[in-house]
């Protein structure tokens, strides 16, 4: 949890330059699942900085790969922890952020490792493309189901950095896979297997111990938090584009234009199920 040695130079944006006295609180506050949903996705991105050391172990004998996720991609993935953070703190200042946070890295840690991992770095790339990929199209969802200015703002600067990082991952894939030479069966299928784990996706931790603060009554109620979970998935779903995911889907598969629509449907099927369940 590195936050502080953040290095601004390297941004493209900085959390400094918004201003937060232009949050509408009214807004904001109407939808408690969307306050839900910031806090949970505000501590996946604040755990960056591990994700960024088991990424850079797998790959570190790469300069350019190492030199990119510690430089940049750590950088801009803790900034969008620290936005949220700041955000939530401002509209939900009664929220024990700072706890719930702890609690969640307590458990984050023993399960973020580099045991994880395809097998191979190309497929490993094409992993990070679907985690990208649902990021992106998350905070778009999120982008579009609020009026909030300063929340618009702050997701609208996410989105691009997810979709910016979407195509460096995708390069590095393309790169490794010149090598490695994997056919598009073995590309389907890393991409398939890191669809199936979001359902058991690090969100479902945050979202657990965000609920815990909220409604300490409820710990251990796992009847209460399924109803809530699929109240913020209700919430996304409704603004989720399809059609922008399964395009960044596709995209390693590199299909001739005559096999996509084979290819389409059940990846749509699947993606519906799992991404916009």
């Amino acid at each position: 949890m590195q936050a502080d040695t953040i290095d601004i130079t390297t941004l493209p944006w900085r959390v400094e330059d918004i201003d937060f006295s232009r949050i509408n609180y009214t807004a904001v506050r109407a939808s408690e699942e969307l306050m839900l949903l910031l806090c949970a996705s505000s501590f996946i991105e604040s755990g960056s900085d591990l994700y960024t050391k088991n990424l850079v172990n797998y790959f570190g004998e790469d300069a350019e790969v190492a030199e990119w996720l510690s430089l940049h991609w750590e950088h801009e993935e803790l900034q969008h922890g620290r936005a949220l953070k700041t955000y939530i703190n401002h509209v939900w200042p009664q929220f024990d952020w700072e706890l719930a946070f702890a609690n969640f890295f307590a458990e984050y840690s023993k399960i973020c490792t580099v045991d994880e991992f395809e097998k191979t770095r190309a497929l490993e790339m094409v992993a990070r493309c679907v985690v990208e990929t649902g990021t992106a199209t998350l905070y778009r969802a999120i982008n579009e189901c609020s009026n909030e200015p300063v929340l618009k703002e702050i997701t609208n600067h996410i989105r691009t950095d997810e979709v910016r990082h979407y195509k460096y991952f995708f390069k590095y894939f393309k790169k490794y896979n010149e090598i490695e030479k994997n056919g598009r069966w073995a590309v389907l299928c890393a991409l398939v297997r890191r669809l199936f784990e979001i359902r058991n996706d690090d969100t479902e931790i945050a979202l657990r111990h965000v609920l815990a603060i909220r409604y300490p009554e409820q710990a251990g109620n796992s009847a209460h938090a399924r109803q809530m979970s699929a109240r913020v998935n209700k919430l996304v779903r409704r603004h989720l584009s399809a059609d922008m995911c399964l395009k960044m889907l596709l995209k390693p598969l590199d299909l001739p234009p005559r096999i996509q629509p084979s290819v389409h449907y059940p990846l749509a099927k699947l993606t519906q199920h799992l991404f916009f369940r």
